[in-house]
């Protein structure tokens, strides 16, 4: 044993040169939660992910096939088919594309004229005035009056599943809305109202969209009450298609936060998508900042987070929700430190995150800041001016 001796300083390089810090390639590919979310995604919600994975690659021919294995049973014939045309690098198309833009524009102008007078009632304002909330009513009314039928009411649901096919969200949502007035079919109200959520996303109709949550949460503790099972799968689909309005409409913010907080949801988060739990994070971290928050009702989120983020560290972790581990579990403020430069960077490429980094950074900074001189009763003002140029070195 005398013998031996430390190990050199060629062998500790050696050893540190092994390790090297993760790129940001690295990081970003490792904390991807895309196949992660995509089951629980309608395909037509899919393709904006798909469009900021590409990002300014047009011509990456991976993505390029992804989007059209992912569109190509949909009725949008001439984008597919221009799909098609670059996978193959070929300036002519095959014939059963031709067809199928055929029989869709057939389609289409079928129900249009089946639709046509029923359309045209619900645009009459003496008709509209006399429908009231009781659908056996108003389907009473339409029948006696002005002779509509019950599979007149069953074509606007039928024609805007069709356009939404289509790509025309604007119409569908507006068809499935008239059905779903009219309508006493519970099943297809419930299909309705999904689809009419998934169209006001893809047209960005953010306030629409939050009455689409609140209808079909209404929707899955009544129409499902004796189902557990399929309140928890319904609960999940909402949990994720609630993303899009919720970093792209300010005022989504606290309803949706509350609503992923309540037990039914966050049971949900915990039991079927730890992996929401990024979301809720920098979520809740970024509301910091927000000038009309509420400071009793932000810490209790807080507390909340911190509570759930113990509680799944062992199913979930990525460097958001082990920033807040780090932070308020630990009270580990390098590793604080370093999982929020991390975190800066699994932010900036998640395509329901990449607008909020500036805020969850610079919201981050002042959190660690304000932990740091709440557990020490004497402050090293050093360590403090050492650690404020440390956070202020990270990109912002």
């Amino acid at each position: 044993m005398v013998d031996k001796m430390p190990p050199s300083a060629e062998t500790l390089l050696k050893g540190a040169a092994a390790h090297p810090p993760k790129t940001v390639e690295e990081i970003a590919k490792e904390y991807d939660l895309l196949p992660k979310l995509i089951p629980y995604l309608d395909r037509h919600l899919v393709f904006p992910l798909l469009e900021f994975v590409s990002g300014q690659d047009d011509e990456n021919l991976e993505i390029i096939r992804a989007k059209y294995e992912l569109l190509k049973h949909t009725n949008m014939t001439d984008y597919v088919a221009n799909l098609w045309q670059d996978i193959h690098n070929s300036d002519s198309i095959p014939d059963e594309f031709v067809k199928k833009r055929e029989e869709v524009l057939a389609k289409l102008q079928q129900y249009q004229e089946e639709s046509a007078k029923i359309t045209e009632l619900l645009q009459d304002d003496d008709v509209v005035g006399n429908l009231r909330s009781d659908k056996v009513a108003n389907l009473k009314f339409l029948e006696e009056q002005h002779h509509v039928t019950v599979d007149m009411v069953n074509t606007l649901f039928e024609y805007g599943r069709f356009q939404y096919s289509c790509g025309s969200y604007g119409n569908a949502a507006e068809l499935l809305y008239q059905f779903r007035v009219l309508s006493t079919d519970n099943d297809k109200v419930s299909s309705a109202t999904w689809g009419k959520f998934a169209s006001e996303i893809l047209t960005t109709s953010w306030d629409a969209a939050m009455e689409e949550v609140q209808k079909v949460k209404d929707s899955i503790e009544t129409r499902l009450f004796n189902n557990p099972r399929a309140q928890l799968q319904h609960r999940t689909w909402l949990i994720h298609w609630s993303l899009f309005p919720f970093f792209n409409h300010d005022p989504a913010r606290d309803v949706l936060t509350d609503l992923f907080f309540s037990p039914a949801y966050i049971n949900t988060i915990q039991t079927s998508c730890p992996w929401t739990l990024r979301y809720l994070a920098a979520a809740v971290i970024t509301n910091r900042s927000r000038a009309h928050k509420n400071t009793s009702l932000y810490q209790k989120q807080l507390k909340d987070l911190i509570r759930v983020v113990r509680q799944e560290g062992y199913e979930y972790s990525d460097p958001i929700t082990d920033f807040v581990k780090a932070l308020y579990v630990n009270f580990d403020f390098q590793e604080a430190q370093k999982k929020l430069s991390e975190a800066e960077e699994v932010l900036r490429s998640d395509f329901f995150l990449v607008s909020t980094a500036d805020a969850f950074v610079e919201s981050a900074r002042h959190l660690i800041s304000e932990s740091y001189c709440k557990i020490h009763q004497r402050i090293d003002i050093k360590y403090v001016q050492k650690l404020t140029s440390i956070l202020r070195s990270i990109k912002y």
